[in-house]
Formats: C-alpha cells, structure tokens, sequence
C-alpha cells in the first residue's frame, strides 16, 4: 500500500507537470497549428529565472515569480517573432528546425551564465513532509495538481469571459474571418506563445523544488509533454490535461514496481498502441478538410 500510494501521488504530480506544458503546445497549435519545440527550455527558463530573481537578487516569492513567469512569456513572443513567423509568412516548414535550435541555443545561453552546476530552489513545501497511508509526501507534491488544474480553469475563464480571450477563440475558429472583423491576428498569435511560455515556466517554478535546477533540466520535461498533447490530441484542452494525469500514473506505476529502467519502454510503448487504435489521440477530434 505505502509503495502504491507514493506511486499514485508522485505520479499525479508529474502528470500535472506535463499537462500543464502539454497544453501550451495544445494552444499555439490550435490558433495556428504550429508548435513552439523549445518548449522545455521555456520549462527550465522559468525555473533559473526563479533561482536568480529570489536567491540572487533577494525578490520575494510573490513577486520574483511573477517576473519570471514574464520573462518566459517575452521569451515566447520572441520565439514566434524570430523562429516561427519569417517561414510561416513563406509558408516554409523550417520553424520546427529553428525552434528545435533556438531551444538548445538557450540552453547554452543559460549553461554559460547561469553555469553548469545543478542548484536547488528552497521551498517551504519542501521542508517537512506528511504522512499520508505510511507515505511521506511533501506538501508541493500535493498542491502541485491543484494548481495545474486551477491554472487550467483560469484558462477557460479568460477565454470565455474577457474580450481578448474571446478573441482567441475566434482566430482558432476562422482566422480570415477573425481578420475580416479587425482582430489582430498576429498580435493574437504572438499572445498565444506567451501564454504557452508561460505555462512551460510555471510548471518549472513549481517542480523546480522537488528537482535542481540546472540548464538542461527541461529536455526530458518537454519531449514527455509532446508526448501527453499528441495523446490527449491536440484540438482538446481538457483532453490534454487529462492525457497529462494518465501519462504520470502510469510512469510513476511502472517506475515503482518495475523500475526506472522500463519507464521508457513500457510508457511509449502504450502511447505507439494507442495512437494507432486512435490517431488523433485519446480526446481529439479529426480535422475536417474543406474541398
């Protein structure tokens, strides 16, 4: 019971990592269907950005987070601006080499001016654990799905109830006719990589306790949460969310009665099974194509 209760709640936070930085992907892909490959550095962005603000620079919490979380999002903007914009205007498909390069140029960036060797980022959360069914959890462990969750309803408050949410959504729906209306469909886009930025720096602020923070601690993050959107489908936000718990149970069940060793093998193996019994993933939707 104690090995399967650490199982289920390690694996619920994780999960709720990679839903989180899977639905950025899901958000830029949706509004216009391009996806940002350096979206785990934009993870580890946060994280580092975290450690300089607050440990470096002195910056309380409640204030050196938020400024990381808008130096992801300038770092998103600028992503779309110089990687992915100049070959969408072409119609050319080299913005998925040009963020793939742009991801690890800025994780050399960091590695040189933030160094090589891997910090922790203190946390109250982290200094005592609890224990729940003979399992000690730290309580970051436990708040860390909820705040993905809340940060997800956040989402859907935003675009249902402001005005540039309900702008989003009509560039997702029609972009010409989103066009056609006066909404500015490139600022609309640029926005979108912000917000995707932001969730892949807000994931890494809240992992970034339980792990170090070092320059490449976002590659693996990134690649599972590619992962989890093409699982959940890419057209579904929820779904994505969904496929991000799903995918942490079942890593955290497989690292814990298996061992690390098979986590790989035996997690991609499933996904290779399910995408081809469903294709557009376990929640999405096949898009329709007008002739």
């Amino acid at each position: 019971m104690t090995l399967l209760t650490a199982a289920i709640l390690t694996g619920l936070g994780l999960g709720a990592m990679y839903g989180l930085i899977a639905l950025g992907f899901q958000i830029t892909y949706s509004v216009c269907s391009r996806v940002n490959f350096a979206q785990g550095s934009m993870v580890m962005l946060g994280a580092v950005l975290g450690y300089v603000f607050t440990q470096r620079w002195g910056l309380p919490i409640w204030l050196g987070y938020p400024f990381a979380l808008v130096g992801c999002a300038l770092m998103g903007m600028l992503v779309e601006l110089c990687l992915i914009r100049p070959f969408a205007i072409r119609g050319n498909e080299g913005w998925l080499m040009a963020t793939v390069a742009g991801g690890i140029l800025l994780d050399n960036a960091v590695l040189f001016t933030f160094g090589n060797e891997p910090r922790s980022l203190p946390s109250p959360l982290v200094e005592t654990s609890w224990q729940i069914l003979g399992t000690g959890i730290y309580p970051l462990q436990l708040l860390i799905p909820v705040v993905a969750i809340a940060l997800a309803f956040g989402l859907q408050l935003l675009f249902r109830r402001t005005r540039q949410g309900r702008a989003l959504l009509a560039v997702v729906q029609n972009p010409e006719a989103a066009r056609l209306m006066g909404i500015n469909t490139t600022m609309m886009i640029s926005g979108s990589f912000a917000l995707s930025s932001m969730l892949a720096g807000a994931a890494g602020l809240l992992i970034a306790p339980l792990f170090s923070v070092h320059s490449d601690m976002g590659t693996l993050f990134g690649m599972k949460a590619f992962a989890v959107a093409i699982l959940g489908g890419m057209t579904s936000a929820w779904g994505v969310m969904l496929a991000g718990f799903l995918y942490g149970l079942v890593e955290g069940m497989v690292t814990s009665f298996l061992g690390s060793s098979w986590t790989y093998i035996v997690v991609f193996a499933l996904l290779i099974a399910v995408l081809a019994v469903k294709p557009n993933g376990l929640f999405g939707a096949a898009k329709l194509k007008k002739v």
